[in-house]
């Protein structure tokens, strides 16, 4: 899948991913006053801020200059295709709607995948970041490599999921889509996990929620809607602290279904919540 690549070129993928992330997340908390909502996508709630827009094109940007051979794949723009067999997957702002209520949930995630990311299965991320700028938190990993929490204080830790094995002890984090039916159906999924488990958290950026799964902050996660940029970061620094990740049927994680943790509480989550 995709060209080969040696430790120092995932090396230097991680530490642009790492550069990126960081650059655009320090746009986006300095804000002027008044940026607000520039467009709507999905429903009248599935929103697009003039930040989005701005953080967006500063990482398109960036990499048209640093590397003019790769595709991008952003949730703002089109595509741009390339001849690297590397794929940019980004996300300017993840937890749109947080930011827009300026509640400090939300990130932008920056991963170097190979092989097609629109097509399930058919794609690996072998380098990215996550940048939680209201906390100065980095979650950063490349393919092999383990996966680190960076602070803007200069700390660094070593990522591990949670040792936990039982679903009832666990904290399960999710989310829910923007269309009135899809939320209906996520609601019952709700009722039927919430009674098996410690407690349910929904904060509103799926590229966090697989962070801090990666960092035990969360015991597993569990998602249907997501779209490759909101997974493709936080999906590589889960596996690389030792989680698990599957989607529908045991396939790979994908926009109908993703379910992460460590591997014990990902086999007894899914049958919860994987439902047609």
């Amino acid at each position: 899948m995709g060209p080969q690549l040696s430790a120092a070129a995932l090396a230097t993928l991680e530490r642009l991913a790492r550069d990126l992330a960081i650059e655009a997340g320090r746009l986006v908390i300095e804000r002027p006053h008044g940026l607000g909502v520039a467009a709507t996508k999905s429903s009248e709630t599935d929103v697009v801020t003039v930040m989005d827009q701005r953080s967006e094109q500063l990482l398109r940007d960036r990499l048209a200059a640093e590397r003019p051979d790769d595709a991008i794949l952003g949730e703002e723009g089109d595509s741009v295709p390339g001849t690297s067999g590397i794929t940019w997957v980004l996300d300017p702002i993840d937890g749109t709607v947080n930011y827009l209520y300026d509640i400090p949930q939300y990130a932008v995630s920056v991963a170097a995948c190979v092989g097609d990311p629109t097509t399930p299965g058919a794609w690996e991320t072998v380098a990215g970041a996550v940048y939680h700028p209201s906390l100065g938190e980095l979650f950063h990993a490349h393919r092999g490599s383990g996966a680190f929490l960076r602070t803007d204080a200069g700390d660094v830790e070593a990522l591990s999921v949670s040792g936990e094995t039982a679903l009832g002890r666990s904290l399960v984090g999710t989310g829910f889509g923007y269309a009135a039916d899809v939320r209906r159906r996520q609601g019952e999924i709700v009722a039927r996990v919430l009674p098996q488990v410690r407690d349910i958290r929904r904060a509103g950026s799926a590229a966090i929620d697989l962070c801090w799964v990666a960092a035990g902050r969360l015991d597993a996660y569990y998602e249907s809607g997501l779209n490759p940029w909101d997974l493709a970061a936080g999906a590589l620094v889960l596996t690389e602290a030792g989680g698990a990740l599957r989607g529908p049927g045991g396939e790979p994680a994908q926009t109908r279904l993703t379910v992460a943790g460590p591997q014990a509480l990902v086999d007894q989550l899914a049958p919860l919540v994987d439902t047609p």
